[in-house]
């Protein structure tokens, strides 16, 4: 079976007070590890493409591994770019094979970001492709992506009826408070639920996306930190925000930090306990079963779309 857009699963999620989780895929055993979890619980999926792992693991690589996905588990999967910074690298995804792109403009006034947003609306809609458009920016560094604290804003409610409207995108991300990476907050986390609550107003039934919003478990801080790491203050968004946020207009929610926590635990571990271990084997596959765990309390306990596939 193909892979498929967003735009049912989205419409499905709004409908029923739930997200879907969007999860960003470097390799073999994390597509593996994300795509097992979620054929065992039933759940729709959207795996993500940032542009440093498209040129660390190449598009053509990236394509395979996610149609074997599909061919393994027989769910249906959209594959998104996430974070696309200009219209080429959208329209490479797009006639690469990907169901849906993101188009970043965010970091350029309005009147710019609705240019540079409609013209790869445009493009993308005429390939049946959905896109992902973003007003307001979150702090937080993440692969290409840095924004320092004092760059960071709120999206304005003012203007997410124009954009949506001027450009014709089919969701929106928006910052209310989540961050990029590990290290999202100074003091306590907290999301802006007035601004949400006010978008869902002004655009009822339009499918709203969180990124940045890896709740940063502690456990795997921990863990992370007693074999060698050093994450001190590492603090991401609570669990019940995110759960709070999915009953909402939020339809699609991001998780990349967690992933690569629960990897990089899991290889650290191993290497403690076997340090003459050199067979990739040996600490990759109890890597992939972590994430899998991780994707699969994400999927049932966080977004609520388990069974929803």
């Amino acid at each position: 079976m193909p892979l498929v857009t967003s735009k049912e699963m989205f419409r499905k999620a709004y409908e029923g007070g739930y997200a879907i989780g969007a999860f960003n895929v470097n390799n073999m055993e994390i597509i593996q590890g994300i795509t097992e979890a979620a054929k065992e619980v039933n759940a729709p999926l959207i795996l993500q493409v940032s542009a440093g792992a498209r040129k660390y693991a190449k598009h053509i690589y990236l394509m395979k591994l996610v149609e074997a996905a599909v061919a393994d588990t027989g769910l249906d999967i959209c594959l998104h770019l996430d974070h696309g910074e200009d219209f080429e690298i959208c329209k490479s995804c797009i006639d690469g094979g990907f169901t849906s792109v993101m188009i970043d403009g965010s970091k350029y006034p309005l009147e710019e970001n609705i240019k540079l947003t409609k013209q790869v609306v445009d493009y993308a809609h005429s390939k049946g492709v959905v896109v992902e458009g973003e007003l307001g920016r979150l702090a937080g560094i993440e692969d290409a992506i840095n924004v320092a604290d004092e760059d960071a804003f709120f999206t304005d409610q003012d203007e997410v009826e124009v954009f949506v409207r001027e450009t014709g995108v089919d969701s929106l991300a928006i910052a209310i408070g989540t961050s990029h990476g590990a290290y999202k907050f100074k003091g306590e986390p907290r999301l802006r639920f007035d601004i949400l609550e006010e978008i869902q107003r002004r655009l009822p039934g339009f499918p709203i996306v969180l990124h940045g919003a890896s709740s940063v478990i502690p456990e795997l801080v921990e863990d992370v930190n007693k074999y060698g790491g050093k994450m001190p203050g590492a603090k991401g968004v609570p669990e019940d925000m995110l759960r709070k946020a999915a009953s909402m207009a939020v339809c699609k929610i991001n998780i990349d930090s967690d992933l690569r926590l629960a990897m990089t635990a899991s290889i650290r571990k191993h290497f403690a306990l076997y340090p003459e271990d050199f067979d990739p084997r040996k600490y990759l596959g109890p890597a992939r079963q972590a994430i899998k765990e991780l994707v699969k309390h994400k999927l049932v306990n966080v977004l609520g779309c388990a069974g929803k596939a």
